[in-house]
C-alpha cells in the first residue's frame, strides 16, 4: 500500500531541525511531522509512512515537555508493532534516556568509561563511604544538554545541595556520581559524530567549564548568544574545532557503541586523562549538527543525513 508520506521525522525541539528539513525538501523527500509537544493516537493503525527517524531529546523536560519523552516511547513502540521501521527508536530512547544504562552498556562492551554509582537515597549512599572518591559529578539518570550537573567536594557539600534543591531528583528521582577525570581542559573533550555507523566528523570541544555542549547553532552560535532554555547568557562558553586528528581506536570505539545502542544516527564523547586513559562518558542519539565543522571536513551535514533517511525509504 502507498503511503501517504516517505518518512515522519519525530521530534519536540523545532528550532534544533530546521536545516534537516530545508535538506529533506532539497531532496524533494515527503515527509510529515510529528511534534511531541502535543500528541494523541487511538492504538489502532496510525502509520502514515513505512519509515520514521525519532529525534525525541532527553533535555525536553527542560523546556516544559517531559511528557513528550513517554510519548515517544508510546508512539514508536506502537509504529514498530505495525510493522515500520524506526531509526532511533524505542530500544535508542531507553538507551539515550538512561545514563546508568549507558554505563552498563559501556561495561559489557569493555570500553574504559567512569567509575559510577547509582542512587536514589542520600542515606543508602552513605553506606556505600568506601566507594566514593571526592570530588565527584553529580549528574542526573536522564540528562539532556548539562542540566543538573554539579561538582560536589564532600559527602556534606553533596546533602547541603540536595537538600537546598530538591528538585534536582527530577524528573525520575535517581542521581550518580561519577569519578572526577584529570585531563589537559585546554585540549577540551572530544565528540565523534555518526550516521549510518560511519563517522561523519571528530569535533574537539573546549568547554571553559561549563556542562551543557549543546553543539546545535541554537544554543551555542557561531557568534553572539543562543536561544536555548539551558545556556543563559554568558561571558565564557564552548569553544568547537574540528578534530582531524582523532585516533582510529576512538572511531572504532564509537561505532561499536552505536551500534550496540541502535541508534542510526548518533554522537559519543570522550577524553584521555592525563595518565593516559581513554574514557568513554557520554552517549547521544539526537545529535545536533554542527555545520561548521562539517564543512571543514568538506561535508554539509544534513545532506549527509538526508541521503542517509534516503536510502531507507521503500526498503522498510
Amino acid at each position: 500500500m502507498k503511503r501517504k508520506f516517505d518518512i515522519g521525522i519525530i521530534y519536540e525541539h523545532p528550532q534544533w531541525h530546521e536545516p534537516l528539513f530545508a535538506a529533506l525538501e532539497r531532496k524533494k523527500i515527503r515527509y510529515a511531522k510529528f511534534d511531541l509537544k502535543r500528541g494523541a493516537f487511538n492504538g489502532q493503525s496510525i502509520a502514515e509512512a513505512d519509515l520514521y527517524y525519532n529525534l525525541v531529546s532527553p533535555s525536553a523536560y527542560l523546556r516544559g515537555n517531559q511528557h513528550a519523552i513517554p510519548y515517544a516511547k508510546a508512539l514508536c513502540l506502537q509504529l514498530e508493532m505495525e510493522g515500520c521501521t524506526v531509526l532511533n527508536g524505542s530500544k535508542s530512547i531507553q538507551i539515550e534516556m538512561s545514563k546508568s544504562l549507558q554505563i552498563a552498556l559501556l561495561k559489557k562492551l569493555g570500553i574504559d568509561h567512569p567509575q559510577t554509582i547509582v542512587f536514589n537515597s542520600v542515606e543508602a549512599l552513605k553506606k556505600m563511604s568506601g566507594a566514593l572518591r571526592f570530588p565527584m559529578l553529580l549528574k542526573p539518570e536522564q540528562g539532556g544538554s548539562g542540566a543538573r550537573m554539579f561538582l560536589v567536594n564532600t559527602m556534606q557539600e553533596l546533602e547541603t545541595l540536595l537538600r537546598q534543591q530538591p528538585a534536582l531528583w527530577l524528573p525520575d528521582n535517581l542521581l550518580l556520581l561519577q569519578e572526577k577525570l584529570d585531563y589537559d581542559v585546554k585540549h577540551g573533550i572530544v565528540r565523534l559524530e555518526f550516521i549510518g555507523g560511519e563517522l561523519l566528523y571528530a569535533m574537539r570541544v573546549v568547554t571553559n567549564g561549563k556542562f551543557n555542549l549543546c553543539p546545535s547553532v541554537v544554543c551555542n552560535p557561531e557568534e553572539g548568544n543562543g536561544h536555548c532554555e539551558t545556556v543563559p547568557d554568558a561571558v565564557s562558553k564552548p569553544e568547537f574545532y574540528a578534530y582531524p586528528e582523532v585516533e582510529p581506536e576512538a572511531v572504532e570505539a564509537g561505532k561499536r557503541i552505536m551500534n550496540a545502542c541502535g541508534h542510526a544516527t548518533g554522537s559519543v564523547e570522550y577524553l584521555k586523562t592525563k595518565n593516559g586513559r581513554m574514557v568513554f562518558y557520554d552517549i547521544n542519539s539526537n545529535s545536533n549538527l554542527r555545520e561548521s565543522i562539517a564543512a571543514e571536513f568538506g561535508k554539509q551535514p544534513f545532506d549527509v543525513v538526508a541521503a542517509f533517511l534516503a536510502k531507507h525509504i521503500g526498503k522498510s
